[in-house]
């Protein structure tokens, strides 16, 4: 028989378990028999196909056309250099395409789901993959269903299966066995690995884990092909662009050549090579290293990019929509003050700790909090010693124990329970306490005291007047305004069959909390104006506590209007777009008011970041342009809907992914434009001196193809990836969001990009003339060296648009290495000996030097000078 079919008692007989869970042996132990719980993934590329993949270019097949050529026609050196730069290119790809895969890898390991288990007869935290059959697992709203099980207890659970059965409605569960076989959509005694739950909780044991599941037998694999940014995308197509106009040049090249009567392989081959050494062909593999590079910043600064488009949006944000609680505050609540019988009590002590005591006037009280305590502590799903659960229900813990109250939770038993909807804004709960069922109810104050039909007085039930209504929202009021968080609290004797209702509730009294800002947000918020982004408080709590806590964080200084769930519902699509850019706080909120306020900006034209963590903050972690899930109280749910996970729960780290997105954009431009430069200046020096062989009637080209392929190696390599990584601009945070529509090579850019192949290919090809008496060979060593120097001048004054000066020297070390170690191989090419007949150089002189490093200079003073000439126009 199958679990589903069986008592939980056989279950647990079955897979050797039991309601206290699995030993850390025998985990471990099961593990090694049934292996981690994943599902099998596609067979990885092997090494070696990877690198055979990088001879698949059109280019490469080019040049080992240009390799068999040369050795048939007895250039058997030409051929062996040819083939040598090949086989290096194909190294550097590999290479390339290597970091960027174990970069993902990385952040894959990084972001990892979690689950809470039994074990050793305690409630942790495990990563799922570490789950295994018999193990116990604890599942509440929002939760991702890490492996099968059977439930052993449950309490109104429902879960969505939509991923398994295409079966939009929620599926309602039951702890009850199923006697006869059923289909996978009836066995509602099974939760299913990879769906979610959507209502309830529960208690369940592993069953099945990985390929053994039925996520698993069903092939169902979670496997994504990692998607392309618009970014790597544009970059394709300009790669393409390039490619075709350079090939045409390269053909023009070829037949000049061939009409001044010069050798069709010498021609041929400087066709080849012009044509290898222009495209950018790395510029897709640079963008790739780049972009990863930048993830492993960002999950550094606790924040963990899910998918790759988000790196490009993250710069053009405008604006970032951030809950308050635990993201802009620090989530370690603590009662501050309670109301009860009339009376405002309050509580010394300091977040979880249990020491405190309770005060009227400084003088310490016995007065009659002990229902509302004992309230607190029923009405909740938190563990203090643990520290799990929700922050409001651990302060609720921590308030009660300090008046000497256990957790008489794991005595007793609860028997029912109506969970917490942000519609309704309250949960309740019901247990067996002795001979007695009783309802403990909290939530937000009108919620619950609109419930309620009498209330606890001095240790006694009352009939709740009108007076006393006034009175408590006036307490409520007051505590409000003072950045306190507040919940009401009541109860009910439940009669024998009685069901569990939120009707004629007894008011037990108030807890008020507060929730402390977070040192760290009032200095990232102030960050965010400075770039030009605004910050939008979004919270279910009370809304003078909202504006209290923005008037701390000077989110706000007055001017800007706050609003409520309700004056919001009230207002229509037009009137809600007329003022939604000048609201900063919106308080009593539900998920479905997100959803409206992140449409509403977008038509407005910003780029928003939504942050959530519950299930029902999925539609507008979707809506958003950029979806922040919590990765400490945020559900599975939440986190599978989201572009962006923090590690932390911190609003600075979404300032601090703007920050190192804008930073990557920036270092993808900078190594495009210099490539590019480079490329359009190697064409240029080729392409002119065929036109002025054309006027002269015989062309000397100051390259061979062996040089070329050279420079191409050099360049495309360590300077551009080093680019990648520059350290952020000074101003990065101090400009506007960029325009998410901004092409990477406008017609700015591109005049520069222009400018600089113009200015090395005239100082190159003027210095080649002037050689040119002395012999073809050494005139064609002080251009090979000029090129290369150069573009090693230029790397340096493509780092920022700022002044040299002003950004430092040695701000990137990793560029100076690698222009450092391109400029001792291009010394070994040019004085090693063995290489002077491969790359037909001559040895320069010490007086051949002086111009190579002041014409290579000079462009750098040019590029240098531009910098201020700029800034000053601006």
């Amino acid at each position: 028989m199958e679990p589903y079919q069986l008592e939980a008692k056989d279950v647990f007989k079955l897979l050797g378990s039991s309601g206290k869970g699995l030993e850390d042996k025998e985990v471990a132990a099961r593990i090694e028999k049934y292996g981690y719980n994943e599902l099998a993934e596609a067979e990885k590329t092997p090494q070696l196909v990877l690198f055979l993949d990088q001879f698949k270019s059109v280019l490469i097949a080019v040049l080992l056309a240009a390799t068999i050529t040369s050795a048939v026609l007895g250039e058997v050196l030409d051929a062996i250099v040819i083939f040598s730069i090949v086989i290096m290119n194909a190294f550097l790809g590999f290479f390339q395409e290597r970091k960027a895969e174990r970069a993902l890898e990385a952040l894959k390991r990084i972001s990892a789901p979690q689950a809470t288990v039994i074990r050793n007869g305690k409630q942790k935290i495990v990563a799922s993959r570490e789950i295994v059959p018999g193990d116990m697992i604890l599942l509440k709203v929002g939760d991702k269903v890490p492996a099968d099980a059977r439930i052993i207890e449950e309490m109104n659970l429902k879960c969505d299966e939509s991923v398994l059965t295409g079966e939009s409605e929620p599926v309602k569960k039951s702890a009850n066995r199923i006697k006869r076989e059923a289909p996978v959509a009836e066995r509602t005694s099974i939760v299913f690995s990879g769906t979610s739950v959507v209502y309830g909780h529960c208690a369940a044991i592993s069953t099945a884990t990985a390929m053994n599941t039925e996520f698993g037998r069903i092939a169902r694999l979670l496997q994504v092909s990692e998607e392309q940014s618009p970014l790597q995308q544009k970059m394709e197509v300009l790669g393409k662009q390039i490619g075709i106009m350079v090939l045409i040049i390269s053909a023009i090249v070829f037949m000049a050549g061939m009409a001044l009567g010069g050798n069709i392989l010498q021609m041929f081959l400087t066709s080849v090579a012009l044509a290898v050494a222009a495209i950018p062909e790395g510029l897709p593999a640079v963008v790739t290293i780049t972009l990863a590079i930048g993830l492993q910043r960002m999950a550094k600064r606790n924040a963990i990019i899910r998918k790759l488009p988000a790196v490009e949006t993250l710069g053009s944000t405008s604006i970032i929509c951030s809950d308050k609680t635990g993201t802009l505050t620090a989530n370690e609540m603590t009662v501050r003050k309670i109301f009860v019988s009339q009376k405002v009590i309050d509580v010394t002590g300091e977040g979880y700790s249990t020491d405190g005591k309770f005060l009227i006037s400084g003088q310490e009280t016995n007065a009659d909090a002990g229902m509302l305590l004992k309230t607190g502590l029923y009405c909740n799903d938190a563990e203090l010693e643990s520290r799990i659960g929700d922050p409001t229900e651990l302060a609720l813990l921590v308030s009660a124990q300090k008046a000497g109250f256990e957790d008489e939770r794991v005595k007793n038993k609860r028997v029912d329970e109506i969970p917490f909807e942000s519609e309704r804004k309250m949960m309740s709960v019901a247990y067996a306490i002795g001979n007695k069922r009783t309802a403990f109810t909290k939530g937000a104050v009108e919620a619950v005291l609109e419930k309620c039909s009498h209330i606890w007085r001095n240790g006694k039930i009352k009939r709740l007047t009108a007076g006393e209504k006034e009175f408590i929202l006036e307490a409520n009021h007051k505590f409000a305004s003072s950045a306190l968080r507040v919940l009401a609290f009541a109860f009910k004797e439940l009669e024998a069959k009685e069901k569990l209702t939120e009707k004629n509730l007894v008011f037990a009294g108030l807890q008020a909390m507060i929730d402390p800002p977070r040192s760290e947000a009032k200095d990232a918020i102030a960050k965010c104006k400075q770039a030009g982004i605004s910050v939008v408080m979004i919270t279910g709590d009370h809304k003078d506590t909202a504006v209290a806590i923005a008037k701390e964080l000077e989110l706000i200084d007055g001017e800007e209007r706050a609003l409520t769930g309700e004056e919001l519902d009230k207002l229509d699509e037009k009137a809600f777009l007329a003022v939604v850019e000048d609201v900063s706080v919106y308080a009593r909120v539900s998920p479905e008011h997100k959803v409206r306020i992140t449409g509403a900006l977008k038509e407005k034209g910003h780029i928003v970041a939504m942050t959530g963590d519950g299930v029902n903050d999925a539609p507008a972690l979707k809506k958003a342009d950029i979806g922040i899930a919590m990765g400490i109280t945020g559900t599975d749910v939440s986190k599978e809907a989201s572009d962006m996970v923090l590690t932390d729960d911190n609003f600075s780290s979404i300032v601090s992914a703007v920050e190192e997105g804008r930073g990557v954009y920036d270092n993808i431009k900078k190594f495009v434009y210099y490539l590019l430069s480079a490329n359009i200046g190697e064409v240029l020096i080729i392409f002119v001196a065929i036109l002025i062989g054309l006027f002269s009637g015989s062309a000397v080209l100051p390259l061979v193809p062996v040089q070329l392929l050279w420079i191409n190696l050099l360049t495309d390599g360590l300077p551009a990836l080093a680019l990648g990584v520059e350290p952020k601009e000074p101003d990065i945070m101090k400009r506007r969001p960029r325009n998410p529509g901004e092409k990477v090579l406008n017609r700015h850019s591109a005049k520069f990009v222009l400018l600089v192949g113009i200015l090395f290919s005239a100082a190159t090809l003027l210095l080649f003339y002037m050689e040119l008496p002395s012999g073809v060979q050494h005139a064609r060593t002080i251009a090979f060296t000029t090129i290369v120097v150069t573009e090693l001048f230029i790397a340096l004054s493509m780092r920022s648009s700022q002044p040299l000066l002003k950004i430092g020297l040695f701000s990137n070390k990793k560029l100076l290495l690698a222009i450092a170690s391109s400029f001792v191989l291009q010394l070994a090419v040019i004085y090693v000996p063995v290489f002077d007949a491969v790359f037909e150089t001559t040895e320069p002189t010490l007086d051949d030097w002086l111009p190579i490093f002041a014409v290579s200079l000079a462009i750098l003073f040019i590029l240098e000078i531009r910098k201020y000439v700029l800034k000053k126009s601006n």
